[in-house]
């Protein structure tokens, strides 16, 4: 199911066909990737069969959020190859068994797929989304050291408010946020 669409992408359900889960694998099998995703246990992924699992986590992970919040493909529409994940979501607490209220934006993309501005284009779209369904602030948290995502915060207008441990198992992480443009 398509999500939204922009310019140059298509925001989709991730799907169990078999392209889709050798792509997932592709992207989280990749230590240059999966180490800035430190409180996601079984990653990096060393087996194929991995990438179903992670899409069945996704997907129960989001079965009760009505489609409003989900881990979404971002293909691109010249091409219809899959430059990696965008999401939206509420972010677990300090205990990761509670979600809060806070809402939370990401991005994983295929290195093939860096430096298009693909992540700022699609995390656009996904927040665009999220405040005309009445959002009032999206947060991202980046792992220290991760100035790529950490740029991309700043494309998409999000002000840096620190480093916090109240999120993730208390993992410490820099935190953005930007508000709706009404709020």
């Amino acid at each position: 199911m398509t999500v939204v669409t922009t310019e140059r992408l298509i925001l989709r359900d991730w799907t169990d066909d078999p392209a889709d889960l050798a792509r997932i694998y592709d992207i989280y099998s990749r230590p240059d990737i999966t180490r800035w995703l430190a409180v996601s246990p079984g990653l990096p992924m060393t087996d194929r069969a991995q990438a179903a699992e992670r899409l069945r986590i996704w997907r129960d992970r989001h079965a009760a959020d009505g489609g409003r919040y989900g881990t979404w493909a971002i293909e691109v529409r010249e091409t219809g190859q899959v430059a990696g994940t965008v999401l939206l979501k509420p972010i677990p607490g300090v205990d990761e068994a509670v979600l809060t209220e806070q809402i939370e934006t990401g991005w994983h993309l295929h290195p093939d797929s860096w430096g298009h501005g693909y992540a700022t284009e699609a995390a656009s779209a996904v927040l665009a989304r999220e405040f005309a369904a009445g959002g009032p602030e999206v947060h991202a948290l980046v792992s220290p050291g991760n100035e790529a995502s950490m740029a991309v915060c700043r494309r998409l207008g999000m002000t840096h408010v620190g480093q916090r441990t109240d999120w993730y198992g208390g993992e410490l992480l820099e935190t953005f946020v930007v508000r709706a443009p009404d709020a």
